[in-house]
């Protein structure tokens, strides 16, 4: 690589936070010179670099603890909130620089100027302040003190010396950068030390011999939060064409002196459309705005081939029900606008590989194997010789996790045996299935990999994944994957709606006004105040046990099928409430955000 030119000045790496009853104090305790502490007020959450801690006193008691990173700042109705890493752990190396995890995030408020509020700003802060307590246990969350995670190999080589000398903050690839909202406010205050870039998604890696050479696999993910969210509440894209989890992987080895990375893309079906949960298993698809489809299609994919040149499409839909009404809408979209830069393939997974013969990937490999060998990868040598990659496969399902998943770590196989032989490691004929060890950590790795991006978009693991672990589908992995589907149920239905109001705040998606007319995001009256699920499955089960129970003493007494008809006739009614009013007892998103269309 490059030799890469310092930052003007670098990241503080260790901060110790002084908790003061009027202001947090950080002070920079690696070893940093010239640095100052930065002062912020709990009254106002202004900021200040001071020269030296402020007096303790008996009046002035600070609680003192160890911070790795300030991720931003976020203000609410009547206060501030301050967002800091107050424990990490390093997960690997990315081209040689140390790469963190976030274990703990904590949010520290500045809230001094709430006793000043009106009782219905103190009300809505209280409402809105809870969502934070949502935010600390978001998960995936990685940083680099040294190199920018933003971007990919292939992207941060041909950085300019001028962008090399610009903090990270600045490199950084807007729409992979987490908490770009959140550093505004730092950002006016030039507190560039402090800044630290957060990419949300996965970082896995691994070392396997080959012979007498060692290769260094990893695999990055970074979650686009233009249209960041959770599984049934972000779906299809917006009017710009942003579209629902998308996520960038780059699959990078280094190996005798060669660095080689592939990327590839996931991202929800480009138009506008919706997946309301009702408490249904499957919720209807419905197509939002059908006749603008191609447009919004079109937005999508400029944007792609902008980033990073030729595109592949690649549709893993069935042609069945809803998911056949969506294919059908995509491959519509795609035909006026396909050309010698863009390609629409449809490869129906689920009919071609049903549940276990996913070796029949390799009928979609022969499709597209012409598209992945003319457009390559990145290839570095130690003398700088490099060769690009000049476009990538954009792979859709549904959700963009499991089937996708699959996809994706076939590409990558078959990729990293083409980048071996370039390189002289592998022989003609040679694969990854020859080499055990190397087959097994490969597996893990692309298993990880969709297990973290299924994580952050449902709320668990990805599905077939004793797939893509061992190459066989095994029982305990189809018990495992029945689950993870009713947890996936419950949680789209009774959790992410919160969840997903505490992402909008987050990401700016959702700006609180103080001066507007807002109602609080639990505020909520009539039936909904009082509906519960839970409540209502119980009365259903308690409904059910007393009409078995009076079924079976009809034989001593005939009145007790009067009653097991009344109890089965008021069981069946609340069953029949609770689906038709299936969105009142869902944890649906209270911020008005999510009622616009096309969002």
């Amino acid at each position: 690589m490059k030799e890469k030119a310092e930052p003007v000045q670098k990241l503080y790496t260790r901060m110790r936070l002084w908790e003061f009853p009027d202001e947090y104090v950080i002070e920079p305790t690696d070893g940093s010179s010239a640095s100052s502490s930065l002062s912020i007020s709990l009254v106002d959450a202004s900021m200040k670099l001071i020269d030296s801690i402020p007096e303790c006193s008996s009046f002035r008691v600070p609680k003192i603890q160890m911070i790795f990173g300030v991720v931003g700042m976020l203000k609410l109705v009547a206060g501030s909130y301050l967002f800091v890493i107050t424990e990490r752990k390093c997960v690997g190396s990315y081209l040689g620089h140390p790469i963190f995890k976030v274990i703990s995030l904590k949010v520290l408020p500045c809230v001094h100027s709430v006793k000043n509020s009106t009782p219905e700003q103190k009300k809505m802060e209280n409402e809105f302040s809870r969502l934070l307590k949502v935010a600390e246990r978001t998960t995936g969350l990685y940083f680099s003190y040294d190199t920018n995670l933003t971007l990919s190999t292939q992207r941060l080589y041909d950085l300019g010396n001028e962008s090399k000398m610009l903090p990270l903050w600045r490199q950084a690839e807007p729409r992979f950068l987490w908490n770009s909202y959140m550093l505004e406010a730092l950002i006016d205050k030039k507190l560039d030390p402090y800044l630290l870039p957060v990419v949300q998604g996965s970082f896995h890696n691994f070392q396997a011999t080959i012979g007498k050479e060692i290769v260094d696999v990893t695999l990055i993910a970074r979650r686009c939060t233009r249209r960041n969210g959770t599984r049934m509440w972000r779906r299809g894209a917006d009017s710009e064409g942003h579209v629902a989890n998308f996520v960038e992987t780059e699959q990078i080895i280094q190996i005798n002196g060669f660095t080689s990375s592939f990327v590839q893309v996931r991202g929800s079906i480009p138009f506008l459309w919706e997946q309301i949960v009702d408490l249904t298993y499957k919720p209807k698809f419905e197509i939002v705005r059908p006749e603008e489809a191609p447009q919004i299609a079109e937005r999508h994919f400029l944007d792609l081939r902008k980033m990073y040149g030729s595109v592949l499409a690649v549709d893993l839909l069935n042609k069945h029900g809803g998911e056949g009404r969506l294919s059908d809408m995509f491959s519509n979209a795609m035909q006026p606008i396909v050309s010698e830069d863009l390609r629409y393939l449809h490869f129906d997974f689920t009919k071609i590989c049903g549940h276990v013969h996913f070796e029949r990937l390799s009928f979609l490999y022969d499709q597209i194997a012409d598209f992945l060998v003319k457009n390559g990868y990145f290839l570095l040598n130690e003398e700088s010789e490099k060769m690009e990659q000049l476009g990538v496969v954009r792979t859709n399902c549904i959700d963009c996790l499991d089937r996708t998943n699959i996809t994706q770590s076939m590409i990558g196989r078959k990729i990293l045996e083409l980048q071996l032989r370039r390189i002289g490691v592998f022989a003609a004929e040679e694969t990854i299935s020859s080499h055990p060890k190397l087959d097994r950590c490969f597996r893990i790795l692309w298993a990880n990999h969709g297990d973290d991006i299924s994580i952050q978009y449902s709320g668990t693991a990805a599905l077939k994944g004793d797939l893509v672990r061992s190459g066989q589908r095994r029982v305990q992995g189809i018990l495992k994957d029945r689950y993870i589907s009713f947890k996936r149920y419950y949680l789209n239905n009774f959790s992410d709606g919160t969840k997903q109001d505490a992402i909008d705040l987050l990401q700016g998606h959702y700006k609180v006004s103080v001066g507007g007319d807002i109602t609080p995001p639990s505020q909520t009256g009539g039936l909904e105040a009082i509906a519960s699920f839970p409540l209502a499955l119980c009365l259903v089960l308690i409904g059910l046990l007393l009409t078995t129970m009076s079924l079976g003493q009809v034989g001593n007494d005939p009145r007790h099928l009067l009653f097991s008809v009344v109890w089965g006739s008021i069981s069946v009614g609340i069953a029949s409430f609770v689906r038709a009013k299936g969105r009142i007892f869902c944890n649906r998103p209270r911020l008005q955000l999510h009622d616009k269309p096309g969002y």
